[in-house]
């Protein structure tokens, strides 16, 4: 790369979106810092012709943009203010992407602390994958000031295919992705639950696959999610803890706002009982192993390790 196309970004969290996410803007020309706990992960990226940086404070020094890529509201934070944290680095008027799923009251404090320093603040939580991160067609759920968008737009544009602009204050973005994430929750749960009673009335689950698929009980999580069963496959491409987070925090909204929800908090039920049988880490559609191991239901690679 002899030119870049913007300003400096940092990406922190390299992992399967933060990296894909690092290497679709360096392929756009922009100059990319990536930090990342594994310092593995931050040489790979640059053997790959990125930057790489220590802390998330040496990251962001000299970065108009800083694109955090991380779990929850607490790495969140401690991003931004903890020791080595952004805010002390950050030049004024540049602007923090925070791209971690968290309740909508938590994004508007974190914004307003950091607004308060003359920075920008972008709730920006993302949807699509890692394959999509990769290939910069990312959904970005975004909200926040006219001069958050402003900056961030060039390295936003880079990594989304489809990017809305949800309003103009934080927090209306993480509110959009959790009515996505309990979609996406009872979604991964529902299908679970499907595969591994259609494998318990003895039928055919590639046949079930192919059946439902073209059906008008298919949804997008039972086509992307339910070929990991049927590979026996369970290398994590969404872990179900992240199901146990993000349902968790609908529950204490729904809660606060006296709203039942009750099919997503059945479908946390069972996110939390294949957490505690020791799939946390591994793929969300784990949730039909549960189901099998606790009925005696055959799938393939449905033993645990």
């Amino acid at each position: 790369m002899t030119e870049t196309a913007g300003p400096r970004v940092a990406v922190i969290g390299l992992g399967s979106m933060g990296y894909g996410m690092a290497t679709s803007l360096r392929r756009a020309g922009f100059e990319v810092t990536g930090c990342d706990v594994s310092a593995d992960t931050v040489a790979r990226f640059v053997a790959e012709g990125g930057h790489g940086a220590a802390t998330p404070a040496a990251a962001a020094q000299g970065s108009a943009i800083v694109v955090s890529v991380v779990v929850n509201a607490a790495q969140t934070e401690a991003i931004l203010f903890g020791e080595a944290g952004v805010a002390g680095t950050l030049a004024e008027g540049a602007v923090f992407v925070s791209c971690a799923t968290m309740d909508p009251d938590v994004a508007r404090r974190l914004a307003a602390r950091l607004e308060s320093t003359g920075r920008h603040y972008l709730d920006a939580p993302i949807s699509g994958g890692a394959q999509r991160a990769a290939q910069g067609e990312l959904t970005i759920l975004a909200s926040g000031s006219q001069a958050a968008f402003a900056t961030a737009r060039p390295a936003l544009d880079a990594m989304a295919a489809k990017l809305y602009e949800l309003g103009d204050a934080a927090g209306q973005g993480a509110a959009f992705k959790m009515i996505n994430q309990l979609l996406a929750g009872v979604h991964i749960a529902a299908a679970s639950e499907a595969i591994a009673f259609a494998a318990r009335q003895g039928l055919d689950i590639r046949k079930v696959y192919e059946v439902i698929t073209a059906s008008a009980g298919n949804s997008w999580m039972f086509e992307n999610r339910m070929p990991h069963v049927l590979d026996g496959d369970y290398t994590p491409r969404s872990a179900v803890d992240i199901f146990v987070k993000d349902l968790g925090i609908i529950q204490d909204m729904a809660r606060a706002a006296k709203f039942p929800v009750p099919v997503s908090a059945a479908a946390l039920q069972m996110f939390l009982m294949t957490s505690a049988a020791g799939m946390g880490r591994d793929d969300d559609a784990s949730v039909a192993r549960m189901y099998a191991q606790v009925t005696g239901t055959k799938l393939p690679g449905a033993a645990k390790d």
